[in-house]
């Protein structure tokens, strides 16, 4: 268990805030696939869940002040989206903070301030990973954020890097300051803005962080620190945790294309295996409630964009099933038929084409675009 301020969290596992990826049928999503049963009917397994926070995409507090269409679909939540976590991003430090009290207003359990996008369009406004090199007004921001907070019971948490150039890292320090400004949680992403998505992520960074924070925070109980990056498989979770001492683990592109990651990390964790991977069927059955849902919250036509986006992303978990020669039967064919789809009734056409045995082979790891996290 994690928490953040007053915020007791059911498990240790976050879902990153990935931008353009993380919208409410998608947290939905890994939210439903952490109490997936095992493949194994016979099994005696009873899931436990995983997700203990899950957080929106990237939210602009100017959008969200206008009412601005976009901005509101992006911070939808419901019910049954719960934990949930708001993230701002911005410069101006009375404007997050108006963001911020209309986050709690409209249903945010946590609000976070992003410190860690290196998105151009972003960083250009002084926003995202551009705060780590006007620290000042980054702790600005957490200090009035954290204030009309904090009479509402909702924790204000800072997501950063571990700084903008490879030899400066800026986290090291600004950390604590966030923590003294108000931050009730730290998540860190292990490489610099320079780096972007390139090379691997620093156990050792984070670890740095980890016990510049430790001797910074006299609170009780200690402020979590939560590592971020190049998280793929149950595994990497344990080994986050073992190598840097952080409280809890963030997973952004790795649920992507596995959204019951969060399941196999905790079980992982709790009981010491790795469930066994999700049948095929389940995995469409998956594929199709996210096409329902985002029918449901966004409407035909962004349904059908993201559809044609993100084949490519649960194509990476589909046609694993082994050929005469034990080499994965790939997906390829269903991955190129569902660019081309124009109805969701298209789309689940050929999803039963799938589940019957077509439109397999050509391997089934292809390469996909990256997401900002």
């Amino acid at each position: 268990m994690l928490q953040i301020g007053p915020v007791k969290l059911a498990t240790n596992l976050l879902l990153a805030p990935i931008a353009g990826y993380c919208d409410l049928a998608f947290r939905l999503i890994c939210r439903h696939a952490s109490f997936m049963p095992e493949a194994d009917p016979r099994s005696t397994f009873t899931p436990t869940g995983g997700v203990g926070l899950a957080c929106t995409d990237l939210l602009s507090p100017q959008g969200l002040l206008r009412g601005s269409a976009s901005s509101l679909d992006l911070a939808r939540t419901s019910d049954e989206d719960k934990p949930v976590g708001m993230q701002l991003y911005g410069s101006d430090p009375d404007i997050m903070a108006e963001g911020a009290l209309w986050a709690v207003r409209h249903g945010a359990t946590v609000v976070d301030i992003n410190m860690g996008c290196p998105v151009d369009k972003v960083t250009k406004k002084d926003g995202g990973s551009r705060l780590l090199c006007i620290p000042d007004t980054a702790v600005e921001i957490a200090r009035r954020c954290a204030r009309v907070l904090e009479p509402h019971g909702v924790p204000l948490t800072c997501k950063m890097r571990l700084g903008w150039f490879d030899d400066a890292p800026v986290a090291l320090w600004l950390a604590p300051r966030l923590i003294d400004a108000g931050a009730q949680a730290i998540t860190v992403h292990g490489r610099t803005t320079q780096q972007k998505f390139m090379g691997v992520v620093s156990h050792e960074g984070i670890a740095r962080v980890v016990e510049a924070v430790g001797r910074a925070s006299q609170r009780t109980p200690a402020i979590p620190v939560i590592g971020n990056g190049d998280v793929r498989d149950a595994h990497d979770v344990v080994a986050m945790i073992a190598k840097t001492g952080c409280a809890g683990v963030m997973i952004g592109r790795g649920a992507l294309s596995t959204p019951w990651l969060f399941r196999d990390a905790w079980t992982l964790q709790t009981k010491g295996f790795v469930p066994s991977e999700p049948t095929t069927r389940q995995k469409l059955d998956l594929i199709r409630m996210y096409l329902d849902w985002m029918i449901e919250f966004r409407g035909e036509h962004y349904a059908m964009v993201q559809m044609r986006r993100r084949i490519s992303w649960f194509g990476k978990r589909l046609g694993r099933e082994l050929d005469y020669r034990g080499t994965p039967t790939g997906c390829k064919p269903l991955r190129e038929a569902m660019r081309g789809t124009a109805t969701p009734d298209d789309c689940r056409v050929l999803l039963d084409r799938f589940e019957a045995g077509e439109l397999r082979g050509g391997g089934y790891d292809a390469p996909v675009e990256e997401a900002a996290v």
